[in-house]
């Protein structure tokens, strides 16, 4: 049976999946039955997003084109999840292979944007700011993951607020390149990536001593 719209947690509490997760879902349902597999959409998503990087690494008006494409990625990052649940498609490589796609892309968004802001007010801070943030967030996704792994999945599950989720954030990164935010946003990033990532690793060490 496909998967719905909404789930009960512990408790008798309706949990509705998040937006981004529900498009996912209607984005791939046409392709249950076909050849194409979660991990096709995996290699898509590494692919999409690397473009995006590299365009938003080029800056001027590029970034725009770069932004567009890390917003598909982000989407297709969900999408193949949904077909594998859909089709009962799923395996611990297509699990790795997500995982490492996710990573692999937000350093190259984040290294991409260093690059790309080299000659703005942060100068030569751009890109080691921008490999900080990006590590950062490589290292939160095999976190979460082997949280998931160990640990009841939906215990450690993000909330949603009004459809969203703490991840969701980045799907900002497409209005504020289009509005000339970089500069604050990797500025905010270069610092709280890293924080983010010390209470990861504390709740890390606190469920799995």
């Amino acid at each position: 049976m496909f998967s719905t719209d909404r789930s009960v947690a512990p408790g008798g509490l309706v949990v509705h999946a998040p937006w981004d997760k529900r498009l996912a879902r209607a984005l791939v349902r046409p392709l249950v039955g076909t050849p194409v597999t979660p991990n096709h959409i995996t290699a898509s998503s590494l692919v999409i997003g690397l473009a995006g990087a590299l365009l938003i690494a080029k800056g001027g008006t590029a970034m725009h084109w770069g932004a567009l494409l890390f917003m598909v990625s982000a989407l297709l990052d969900h999408a193949d999840g949904e077909l594998a649940r859909m089709t009962g498609q799923t395996s611990r490589f297509g699990q790795i292979f997500d995982v490492l796609t996710g990573g692999i892309v937000h350093v190259a968004l984040f290294c991409g944007i260093g690059y790309g802001l080299r000659d703005s007010l942060l100068h030569s801070w751009a890109l080691p700011m921008g490999i900080v943030a990006g590590l950062a967030v490589a290292v939160i996704f095999v976190l979460v993951f082997e949280l998931e792994r160990r640990v009841d999945r939906e215990a450690i599950s993000q909330r949603s607020v009004a459809g969203f989720e703490i991840e969701d954030v980045m799907y900002l990164v497409g209005p504020i390149v289009w509005l000339g935010g970089l500069v604050p946003f990797l500025a905010l990033a270069s610092v709280g990536a890293p924080v983010f990532l010390a209470y990861q690793i504390r709740e890390f060490r606190r469920r799995c001593p």
